[in-house]
């Protein structure tokens, strides 16, 4: 069990650097939600990059709107957004001011507090309490934020890169390998079966 005055938020330069990187470095560590009822941790083991405009996968490749203008805000805050009417995705906007670049959480492993489906970006949504009352939210602060691993483990696991899901619409882009994850978790949200096979199962993408 973890401690609650063990687990101090990331500094903001933390998110102020190449998402890529700070992709590939958010697995492993614990996104803590206090909540009144009490906190809920997970821990990442799945996201994607979103480069900024140029990349055709983003958002923000269709410039400034009322829904993507916190990517183009500071970084270390929440772009939360709704699919099909229903499922909420959260993403943490990293680079400076004005970048429009994020990175979507698309997979996590439940250590406190979570009782739900945390494989896909919706369902670890609904797990953690995140809708889009959590748009801008500051990752800085005590009640929504991500954390070092007190207990990470030693040495951590190897990182896989492959292309993101759902996507295809992007050109070029779609096949670019800006998906992260924890080799062998099981909680990751699809699994590429076999070299240029995907798994179609679409109950793990939301």
């Amino acid at each position: 069990m973890y401690m609650a005055n063990m687990l101090r938020p990331l500094p903001r330069d933390f998110y102020d650097r190449d998402t890529t990187q700070v992709a590939r470095e958010l697995l492993g560590k614990l996104i803590v939600h206090r909540l009144p009822q009490g906190e809920r941790i997970g821990r990442i083991v799945e996201v994607e990059a979103y480069l900024g405009p140029h990349d055709l996968a983003a958002h923000t490749s269709k410039g400034i709107t009322d829904r993507t203008r916190v990517m183009f805000g500071p970084p270390g805050h929440v772009y939360v957004y709704l699919i099909y009417g229903m499922h909420h995705c959260m993403n943490v906007v990293t680079e400076p001011d004005g970048t429009g670049a994020a990175v979507l959480l698309r997979a996590l492993e439940p250590v406190s507090g979570m009782d739900l489906n945390t494989r896909g970006p919706g369902r670890l949504c609904k797990a953690l309490g995140i809708d889009r009352s959590h748009y801008g939210a500051d990752l800085c602060s005590q009640a929504l934020f991500i954390t070092e691993d007190p207990e990470a483990a030693t040495p951590p696991p190897a990182i896989v890169a492959s292309p993101r899901i759902g996507v295809d619409y992007a050109g070029e882009w779609a096949s670019a390998p800006l998906r992260f994850y924890l080799d062998g978790n099981p909680y990751i949200s699809r699994i590429i079966k076999k070299a240029g096979r995907r798994d179609t199962n679409k109950k793990n993408m939301l």
